[in-house]
């Protein structure tokens, strides 16, 4: 059960966050530019590069990999194969894990290794197995750590990850929210040099601007009625989010979400993308979990008896879709079935400033929602 008491007050969410979340969350834009200089400084705008990449392939572990790899595929994947290599062996032990390239990768493809950790010898072993391919190798961890010095000179490019910008909290979740834009944002410059992605410095800069005033807007002291965040987060509790995404930049931020949300608050979710979420979701929405299905028992135990889960959407727009917009026959679904719905649509702005936007709405609303269900004890 959602304390929305706590949502409304400042220190007894610090108080609650033992892991920092919304810390990482506020500090996004400076891990955005933290880890642009960090790129720079590595000399990822001095490359020349000698065309496209024939395919882009991403590794590294858990849910830190899997967003990344989303999000490269999602900007990148017209220009070029977007392909995340998963893990194979005992996931419970880091150790066991291995990872392989396909048969088929050679000189004229990239590899992108990201992990917040670096100690995990499987991905060592990849970037030596890709360096005898004539892979080219970039990676992205933290410094000093063994894929590092595997890496760094001989094997590849090394990016240091760009560490948390106040001690003593440095943010260890792999779906946290700084961590992914420590990850990420090395490779948006080094997608912009390679011709895949328009990200050039000015284009990183806005981006941490964006995220900048997100987390004005969505931080712990501004109240429930006028933070998006945390509004979203009082109405998702004991709910079953659907989360329906229009356009390029909100089909990632939706898949995001879903993680952060099991990740970070243990609550399940369900994406799909308009208009194909209308037909895959309409029987959901008609059956057991719909608002008017079996209404509350005026007699129910409101403490012995809590009530069932209902479906509520969760609507992510990037503006892209215009007079095509699918949204109306959406917003006409869930009403049409009583299901309460919520939406989000960043202000206008380039499609990274959108996804950047989506993300750290999102990201912050899992934190409160985490925070406020007891989910960070």
């Amino acid at each position: 059960m959602l304390d929305e008491s706590l949502l409304d007050d400042p220190e007894a969410l610090a108080r609650a966050d033992r892991r920092g979340l919304l810390r990482g969350a506020a500090e996004a834009g400076a891990r955005v530019r933290t880890a642009a200089r960090h790129a720079a400084e590595a000399g990822v705008a001095e490359l020349n590069p000698e065309g496209r990449p024939r395919a882009v392939l991403v590794a590294g572990p858990g849910t830190a990999a899997a967003g990344v790899a989303d999000l490269v595929a999602a900007l990148a994947g017209a220009s070029a194969p977007v392909t995340r290599l998963r893990p194979t062996g005992v996931a419970a032990a880091a150790g066991a894990m291995r990872w392989a390239l396909p048969g088929w990768a050679g000189s004229v493809d990239l590899l992108l290794i990201v992990t917040a950790d670096g100690s995990e010898p499987g991905l060592a072993l990849l970037a030596e197995q890709a360096y005898r391919h004539g892979v080219t190798v970039v990676a992205v961890a933290p410094r000093r750590s063994p894929l590092s010095e595997a890496v760094d000179g001989t094997h590849g490019l090394v990016v240091p990850m760009a560490a948390a910008p106040h001690e003593p909290y440095e943010e260890t979740q792999a779906a946290g929210p700084g961590a992914l834009w420590a990850l990420f944002t090395p490779l948006l410059a080094l997608l912009d040099r390679v011709g895949l992605v328009d990200a050039p410095a000015d284009e990183l800069q806005r981006i941490a601007d964006r995220l900048d005033r997100t987390a004005e807007r969505c931080g712990p002291a501004i109240a429930t009625y006028s933070n998006p965040a945390k509004t979203l987060a009082a109405e998702l509790a004991d709910m079953l989010p659907i989360v329906w995404t229009e356009g390029a930049a909100a089909a990632p931020a939706g898949r995001r979400f879903a993680t952060v949300l099991a990740e970070l608050a243990g609550r399940p979710a369900l994406v799909a993308e308009l208009p194909e979420a209308l037909p895959a979701h309409g029987t959901l929405l008609a059956g057991d979990l719909a608002a008017g299905a079996n209404p509350d028992d005026f007699f129910r135990d409101r403490v012995e008896e809590p009530q069932s889960l209902r479906a509520h959407v969760v609507l992510l727009r990037d503006g892209s879709a215009a007079g095509l917009s699918a949204a109306p026959a959406a917003r006409e679904l869930a009403l049409s079935h009583e299901a309460p719905m919520s939406e989000i649509e960043p202000e206008e702005g380039s499609d990274l400033e959108n996804l950047a936007e989506l993300l750290a709405v999102t990201d912050f609303a899992a934190v409160y929602l985490s925070l406020a269900t007891g989910g960070d004890a």
